[in-house]
């Protein structure tokens, strides 16, 4: 089972809540993290920050990758080590992350 779950599609969302007055530097941040991943990150379908529209300093990554591993490569690429911290240090705790497969 574990190896048919390595060839699916692989979605991932990713929910931060920015501290108040922070959110400015970070969405530079997030903007550069996304512009450096959707142009060098190989396996890479789709990848984008979104705001809530009832709460602005709720800032989500949508992801979908094409396997697993392209997932993996994308967390150990210099613009996803540099930033991940930054934008961290930028929000009340950590993100709440989660990682799906399609079913149907």
């Amino acid at each position: 089972m574990a190896e048919r779950w390595k060839e699916r599609m692989v979605y991932v969302v990713a929910k931060n809540f920015v501290k108040e007055g922070c959110l400015d530097e970070f969405l530079t941040l997030a903007r550069h993290l996304v512009e450096e991943t959707n142009k060098n990150d190989a396996g890479c379908v789709s990848y984008g920050m979104y705001q809530d529209s009832q709460n602005p300093l709720v800032i989500t990554t949508l992801e979908q990758w094409e396997t697993q591993e392209d997932l993996d490569r994308h967390m150990k690429a210099p613009h996803f080590l540099e930033t991940i911290p930054k934008l961290g240090a930028l929000c009340q705790g950590p993100a709440e992350i989660n990682i799906y497969s399609k079913l149907f």
